[in-house]
């Protein structure tokens, strides 16, 4: 499989977007369970199927996409609101950028590594290891790169992210991921309760840093990616359930101004799993 990602990392990026396309429509026709979760997920949001359409191909160009960030050359990268990353390390503080299933949220880690870990450190970005022998040694080899560095969700991983950002760094993370039993509150999401991480509060209070709102559109035709940045709206409350609802607002949000672009087909209202040691 690594080889085959290597060569797979040559291509153009259009053409590896073509062949994710369909990549995802060939999953959403012949898996059931898939497509009846991603219809009721844009249901239960209140969306029009029209609104979603195109997130069907997306969410392959999801997966296409990945021998080319992980082994190949960069792609383009441009920013929208990056002058709030530069206010942040001018007042000394940590960032805690928050990026939910949308576009290509590994792209928002490798743009912050590529523009300002030379000056600023690495960015931390948390990440669930793959149970598989063979996928976690092609996981793990796509993230060794410079200005970027992972931590597992465990406890040690929080204490890695904390010591990052108490150092003044960065750390990333998926907050509409499901986190293991005892890491996280029931609070809703996108029209039902999910289960919901509480970490970005708990790192936020901890260290003082500053919360950020990232995420990667993709843009058409293979042209690249723009990392979308804007601060968190609120000051996150202390009490873990209204912290969570907040979060989830943002994301919410978020999703709702880009709905084309968000991995409907995520199991993101699944019963959370026993944490890890």
């Amino acid at each position: 499989m690594l080889t085959l990602f290597r060569a797979l990392s040559i291509l153009p990026l259009g053409l590896l977007h073509g062949l994710g396309w369909l990549l995802g429509w060939v999953a959403f026709l012949g898996s059931g369970v898939y497509r009846r979760r991603f219809q009721d997920h844009v249901a239960q949001a209140g969306l029009r199927p029209a609104e979603v359409r195109l997130a069907v191909g997306e969410s392959g160009k999801l997966l296409a996409e990945l021998p080319r960030l992980w082994f190949g050359t960069p792609a383009a990268m441009d920013w929208d609101g990056a002058h709030w990353i530069d206010e942040a390390h001018a007042a000394q503080r940590g960032i805690v950028f928050l990026t939910p299933h949308l576009g290509c949220f590994e792209v928002t880690a490798q743009a912050y590594a590529a523009r300002y870990a030379s000056g600023h450190g690495p960015i931390t970005v948390l990440y669930r290891p793959a149970r598989k022998p063979w996928l976690r040694e092609l996981v793990d080899q796509s993230r060794v790169r410079p200005g970027l560095a992972a931590a597992p969700t465990t406890m040690a991983g929080v204490k890695q992210m904390l010591k990052a950002l108490k150092a003044g760094q960065a750390v990333g993370l998926l907050p509409d991921q499901v986190p293991p039993q005892g890491l996280g509150v029931w609070a809703p999401f996108l029209g039902r309760e999910a289960y919901t991480m509480t970490l970005p509060a708990r790192l936020a209070r901890q260290t003082g840093a500053r919360v950020l709102l990232a995420w990667g559109e993709r843009l058409p035709w293979g042209r690249g990616y723009r990392v979308h940045v804007r601060p968190l709206p609120v000051a996150l409350a202390d009490e873990p359930v209204e912290a969570a609802t907040q979060v989830n607002a943002c994301m919410e949000q978020l999703v709702r101004e880009c709905p084309a672009q968000y991995l409907w087909g995520y199991a993101r209202y699944k019963a959370p799993r026993e944490p890890s040691a």
